[in-house]
Order: structure tokens, then C-alpha cells, then sequence
């Protein structure tokens, strides 16, 4: 394995969520349910195209409350329905800085731990912001089931 994308940053996060596993995945994976939780504050997703299957692609389009468009788009490189995604990350303003997600979704009695890891990061600005981006995506996540 390539020594920088060893070493490249990266991020966690872990949220408990008041819904079933598969309720979670569905959020992940449904684009008229993705569309009302993803993206930081200021920030709402306009639409999301989701094909949820190894070698799968999606594309979420987001506009900012100053108008800009942002886009990320990736491949699943692992689908286990109700446990765990596994996507490539790419914003389309810079394709060339591939980052990868992983989702874990486990059940805790009535309620879901999800566990975000989101590795090989180009640099510390970038995990930078994709703290905010997934801190405000999370917390509307969480608000979608309370």
C-alpha cells in the first residue's frame, strides 16, 4: 500500500441515533431521504442520484444559502444493507483528491450507533472542513429521527 495513503488524515465521528439500522441505511440510501438531512448548516441538498451496489455510483448536488453549488460524487465499494457503506469521495471542483468514507451502522437496543470514518484526506484543511460539513450533516441526521 502507498505510504502517503497510509499516513493521510483522517476523521471519525460516532452518533447515536434514535432508529432502527435499517431505518439509518435507508436515510444513506434513499435519495428523497438523503436529500432532507445532507449537508452542513446553510447548506441543503438539491438532489441525489444513488445506485447503493458495489460499483454503484451516486451524486449529491448541494447549494449553499450564498447560492454556490457544491457537488460530491463517489463509488460504493461496499454494500452490507443495514450494516455498512464503503465510498469513494470526490468533490467535483477538485476529482483528482479521492477520499474514502465507511458507515457502520450497529444496533444498541432501540437505537443505532453509527460510526463515520472518513480516511485519506490530501491534507489537515481538508479534514478541516469535512468536520463541519459532517458535524451539521450529522446533527440534521439526527434530527430526521427525533
Amino acid at each position: 500500500m502507498d505510504k502517503k495513503v497510509e499516513a493521510a488524515p483522517s476523521l471519525t465521528m460516532k452518533r447515536r441515533l434514535n432508529a432502527t439500522p435499517a431505518e439509518v441505511y435507508r436515510a444513506w440510501t434513499q435519495p428523497e431521504l438523503l436529500a432532507r438531512w445532507f449537508g452542513p448548516e446553510n447548506v441543503r441538498a438539491e438532489k441525489a442520484e444513488i445506485d447503493a451496489r458495489v460499483g454503484g455510483h451516486y451524486r449529491i448536488s448541494m447549494r449553499g444559502s450564498d447560492g454556490e453549488l457544491h457537488q460530491v460524487s463517489g463509488e460504493y465499494h461496499e454494500v452490507v444493507e443495514n450494516e455498512r457503506l464503503v465510498f469513494s469521495w470526490a468533490w467535483i471542483s477538485t476529482p483528482e483528491r479521492v477520499s474514502r468514507v465507511t458507515v457502520t451502522l450497529k444496533p444498541d437496543g432501540d437505537v443505532t450507533i453509527l460510526t463515520l470514518l472518513h480516511e485519506q484526506f490530501f491534507d489537515e484543511a481538508a479534514v478541516g472542513r469535512h468536520v463541519h460539513g459532517w458535524t451539521g450533516s450529522l446533527v440534521k441526521l439526527e434530527q430526521l429521527f427525533s
